[in-house]
């Protein structure tokens, strides 16, 4: 990395500083490693980042084998994808299959455009295997700042040096070789004066400038990691939600309702984006269900229902090993437990429930209801608000089914997440009433 910043005195410019930085430490704190080869990486299912040019070709690379012999990485989608859509999108999150070494990956990527004149462009590419992305996202956050950090402080470093140790030899060599020119070749070099200290200031004044483009630079990077997160967080919640075609963007629907019953509930913005993602996740254990159970076509044995209430504890093993997903852990462990004590899977009474599990909980029956499955047709709105109001004081808290219904009055629930005919008398469809009301068979 080369910092330049030019000397003038008297507004005349007398040289220039040149500072270049090795990127070597940078690349370790951002790989991990000091050197790895490709194969380790893919592996161990370590991050991968990568430059490419407009070609594919890989220029910056943790193997630097691949960027002495230019290797073209096209043959990977999220290289092929940047490649399409550079010049119109300027970045993106990708899930995509690989195949190195014979073997087949489920990968997870984000990509993102750099620019140079208006001719020259780079793709800056991460990808990790998707069962380890998820894991990595709290360690992601500490690489970030360890960056920034260390951007910071190499700024700070360089700037100070320059001016301290460079700036003042130089000055008073400039206005000793002025008064050689002269003819005065008794001149020899004196001690700081009043210039030297002014244009040490100027100095310092743009350092400060360029730290704060830094700055800048570094917020932005702070919220494209949270994008990347929260992107993330979707991309799995769609891949556990796809195993079953009837529960595709179940989940998504889950965080938009609850969104709206927090809304109405009057919580805060943070609150509300800690309700979003621990329901975007809340069926996260089902990952580990086996799938001749998820996609049964008809109701579940007690045998096989008993399997599928392991679920919270599953997605609450995987999460609560990231210190920074415990915020979203209520909803993921806690949904299916009721206010009377009767749920599962630690039998807690209404107190002991955090208003984010009861939110989830009304959230994910209230989908439930209203969606096709291929034992049941979906409810209609009036239908799955009554069937919910009668489970309160059992199931549900009181005051989130107030909520959940005031959503729906003002429309903000019901608009592309229900059906519901106003002047049909004769229902689309009707709900089994004989079915058994256990929880994960209303709440699904």
């Amino acid at each position: 990395m080369a910092m330049v910043s030019q000397v003038n005195v008297d507004n005349r410019s007398i040289a220039s500083i040149v500072a270049v930085v090795s990127l070597k430490e940078i690349a370790r704190s951002v790989v991990g490693s000091s050197s790895l080869s490709e194969q380790e990486l893919w592996t161990a299912g370590l991050p991968i980042i990568f430059v490419v040019n407009q070609n594919g070709s890989a220029i910056f690379h943790p193997d630097q084998g691949l960027v002495g012999s230019q290797k073209s990485l096209s043959n990977l989608k999220i290289v092929d994808e940047w490649q399409q859509s550079n010049r119109q999108i300027q970045s993106g999150l990708v899930p995509f299959t690989a195949e190195f070494g014979g073997n087949s990956y489920d990968m997870i990527g984000a990509y993102s455009t750099v620019r140079f004149g208006s001719h020259t462009t780079f793709g800056v590419i991460t990808m990790q295997d998707e069962r380890k992305a998820l894991a990595s996202v709290g360690e992601m956050r500490w690489q970030t700042w360890m960056i920034s950090l260390v951007f910071a402080f190499f700024a700070l470093l360089v700037g100070s040096i320059a001016a301290r140790t460079l700036t003042s030899p130089l000055l008073k060599l400039s206005a000793a070789a002025e008064q050689i020119a002269a003819g005065d070749l008794t001149t020899r070099v004196e001690t700081r004066n009043i210039t030297e200290i002014g244009t040490l200031g100027r100095s310092f004044n743009t350092m400060s400038d360029k730290l704060e483009e830094h700055i800048a630079r570094l917020a932005k990077a702070a919220t494209e990691n949270r994008e990347l997160f929260v992107g993330t967080v979707k991309a799995l919640a769609a891949a556990i939600d796809g195993k079953d075609k009837y529960t595709r963007g179940h989940s998504e629907r889950v965080a938009r309702i609850s969104v709206a019953i927090g809304r109405q509930m009057n919580l805060g913005a943070e609150e509300l984006e800690t309700l979003r993602i621990s329901s975007l996740l809340h069926d996260v254990g089902k990952i580990a269900v086996d799938d001749a159970i998820l996609k049964k076509p008809s109701a579940l044995t007690d045998e096989e229902f008993e399997i599928m209430k392991t679920h919270p504890q599953k997605g609450y093993k995987i999460m609560s090993q990231i210190p920074a997903m415990k915020e979203f852990l209520p909803g993921m462990y806690m949904h299916h437990e009721m206010v009377n004590g009767e749920g599962y899977p630690q039998g807690l009474t209404d107190k002991q429930i955090p208003l984010q599990a009861k939110i989830v909980s009304v959230a994910d029956t209230f989908d439930a209801m209203t969606i096709d499955r291929p034992y049941q047709k979906g409810m209609l709105l009036p239908a799955a608000l009554e069937r919910i109001r009668s489970f309160v004081g059992t199931r549900y808290d009181p005051l989130v089914v107030d909520a959940l219904i005031r959503g729906c009055e003002s429309g903000e629930i019901a608009n592309g997440v229900v059906r519901f005919m106003a002047n049909n008398s004769k229902p689309v469809a009707e709900p089994q009433e004989e079915m058994e009301p256990e929880p994960e068979l209303v709440a699904g």
